[in-house]
């Protein structure tokens, strides 16, 4: 076990991954019965686009051996039983969804679930031993096996044909120690004179013993490490320094100034990291001679690529950002890159949760001017943003479909001098439709507010996600219609139903959605415009004479992806009631001559009848947003669409 990221344990699982990738070794791991080569380490896809994402919350997934601790659909803040095992134990069924990356939420030790008041360990974002993994996702709860069972479930995904991406943290520890604070022991405080004042202001701690409470005789400073239990204060010892934590109590607010941070212990206790401490300064010689100018994202950096050399992961999803000042994600992504390309992974991937706008993403994280003009910063973001723009209201007919195409207009303003094409955007930005982090899921049962999602409106919501720009993400469960717990606090807790209680079958490849989501993955994959397009919004017309962008609530969502010569064309219908005839347009100069579409996805079972989906060319008046109409000439393509219906048109290969 190791304990310090300068371990000479340490050093050779990172030196072993670059000399099995120059000799450009291979395993064989069994696959259904049948052994498969794959190159160890695995290599990167060419493009991330390729690859979209599942996301199963381990603790919440799959446990083959028994049931959830507690009833699969009710609220339960502790933890359910879901093992690295149980999520290895469906990649038959993942593969077959067409899954092409799979997103493992954090693996690293946790406090033990003594603390008191601290109910939410089980998602994991809370490390109290960076170094290792945390055992309560064995089958048997042992460390050996957690970590024997990651590395078989990282193996059998990579012969699959799946990429792996790993949920960390940066910004912050575990509960690893409490305050003194007024003259008393407290978990957390808020105090601006504290938090805006000076370095020196902080108030003493008390480190926390591995039975959750708070040790008088450890102030400040831990006794010799070798005194220390493996469930005492934080590992490695490189982080048991006080120094190496902000100390100034729960933040002040959740939204960074512009070009800065969000300085603060964040939520349930988590303690805040000093990533920026300066270790250039006069009495810091000796940190300095050990980790470098920047001490404590050296540590953080050492250690996660140790996690990519140990376990062979593909991605990191990086928790937090906006708590860490941008040069310093900057840091951390180009050593995670470099590192990454030394043995054998030329395109690693990092993407950021950053819940903020697009303009802050681009311009502090996210490009190749993230937050130097000479940079590069990590690779993607969640696309909050779009998100946020509230495309599940666009969705569900609750919004006018106009501020879609606001948001890809602002969108392509903030990307200006940052791409090359605005058919590059996709690469940095993973889309959702919902999360772990949000109190419902795009399902909803019927409540005192309103009825229940029609399943419909999640199938045209997946099938404008997959053909939209971005590199699409699912949550777990969407598959299998999950509608979230069935009592309903206001919390995340919400969405974190175990899966595998699910009765009468929970991974039923004969459900509708979890066939819709196949057909959807595999028109992505076999459509190159799909995902890597330049993506245009197109007029509509129900008369076929008189073109416009449709508006309002219940209106339709019409878009085209168009990759070289190919353009294919995307068109939902958000109306509950009303069923939709008539043209949408298409690119006129690729339309000179006839082409015949065919309807490579409808979310109905059988498309809206459309007798000659082939282009043709006429004169129509066209109605602009903010000109005035004009008398052109147009290419158009019929279409028709039941209400909630949403059709991929891809046009026929001569």
């Amino acid at each position: 076990m190791s304990t310090s990221v300068l371990d000479t344990d340490v050093q050779q699982v990172l030196t072993s991954a670059r000399q099995r990738a120059a000799q450009r070794a291979t395993k064989v791991v069994a696959v259904d019965g049948v052994n498969t080569t794959i190159q160890s380490p695995y290599p990167s896809p060419a493009d991330w686009r390729d690859s979209w994402i599942y996301f199963p919350l381990t603790d919440r997934f799959n446990n083959p051996n028994v049931a959830p601790v507690s009833t699969w659909n009710q609220t339960y803040s502790s933890f359910q039983g879901g093992t690295f095992a149980g999520v290895r134990a469906q990649l038959p069924y993942l593969q077959q969804l067409g899954v092409r990356a799979i997103w493992l939420s954090p693996v690293l030790k946790n406090p033990k679930p003594t603390l008191p008041n601290f109910p939410y360990t089980y998602p994991a974002y809370c490390a109290q031993d960076f170094l290792n993994l945390d055992a309560r996702f064995a089958s048997d709860g042992t460390l050996a096996t957690a970590q024997t069972e990651l590395g078989a479930l990282v193996d059998e995904a990579h012969a699959r044909g799946m990429y792996v991406i790993l949920d960390i943290v940066l910004n912050h520890a575990g509960r690893v120690f409490d305050y003194v604070y007024q003259g008393s022991v407290t978990e957390s405080f808020t105090d601006s004179t504290i938090m805006n004042g000076p370095l020196g202001d902080e108030p003493p701690i008390q480190w926390l013993t591995g039975l959750g409470a708070p040790n008088a005789a450890w102030q400040d400073t831990l006794p010799a490490p070798t005194t220390l239990g493996p469930d005492d204060a934080v590992w490695p010892v490189d982080l048991q320094r006080k120094e190496f934590f902000r100390r100034r109590g729960h933040v002040l607010t959740y939204t960074p100034p512009p070009g800065g941070f969000i300085p603060g212990d964040f939520d349930n206790g988590y303690r805040q990291l000093v990533h920026e401490y300066d270790a250039t300064v006069p009495g810091q010689e000796a940190i300095r001679k050990l980790y470098g100018s920047i001490p404590v994202i050296s540590i953080l950096i050492r250690i996660y690529q140790y996690m990519i050399a140990l376990y062979d992961f593909d991605a990191f999803r990086i928790d937090t950002v906006p708590f860490i000042r941008p040069d310093i994600v900057e840091t951390f992504g180009n050593a995670i890159r470099e590192y990454a390309l030394t043995i054998g992974k030329p395109n690693f991937f990092t993407f950021g949760e950053i819940d903020d706008s697009q303009e802050s993403i681009v311009e502090g994280f996210v490009g190749r001017n993230g937050s130097d003009p000479d940079g590069f910063g990590i690779d993607a973001a969640l696309d909050y943003p779009l998100f946020d723009c509230s495309l599940p209201n666009i969705l569900k007919g609750f919004q006018g479909v106009e501020a879609l195409r606001s948001f890809v207009t602002n969108r392509k303003a903030a990307e200006v001098g940052k791409i090359s094409s605005h058919g590059e955007a996709g690469r940095y930005f993973v889309t959702f439709l919902d999360n772990h982090d949000q109190n419902q899921r795009f399902l909803a049962p019927a409540t005192a507010a309103g009825p229940a999602t029609p399943t419909a409106q999640l199938t045209l919501g997946l099938g404008i996600l997959f053909s939209f720009q971005g590199i699409p993400c699912v949550y777990y469960g969407t598959e299998q219609g999950l509608v979230g717990t069935i009592d309903r606090p206001s919390a995340p807790e919400v969405v974190r139903e175990a899966l595998w209680g699910k009765a009468p079958i929970a991974f039923d490849q004969t459900n509708p959605l979890y066939r819709s989501l196949q057909q959807i993955a595999s028109v992505r994959a076999a459509t190159p415009a799909l995902r890597y397009g330049r993506v245009y919004f197109r007029e509509v017309s129900g008369d076929g004479q008189n073109f416009g962008q449709s508006s309002g609530p219940g209106g339709l969502i019409a878009f085209a992806r168009i990759l070289s010569d190919q353009e294919v064309v995307v068109i939902g219908n958000t109306s509950t009631q009303t069923p939709f005839t008539g043209k949408i347009l298409v690119d006129y100069d690729l339309s000179q001559s006839p082409r015949t579409f065919t309807i490579a996805y409808s979310n109905m079972s059988t498309p809206t009848p459309n007798p000659a989906p082939t282009t043709s060319i006429a004169t129509a008046t066209l109605y602009a947003d903010g000109s005035a109409p004009s008398t052109i000439p147009i290419a158009s393509l019929p279409v028709s669409l039941s209400p909630m219906e949403v059709q991929i048109l891809v046009p026929t290969q001569p």
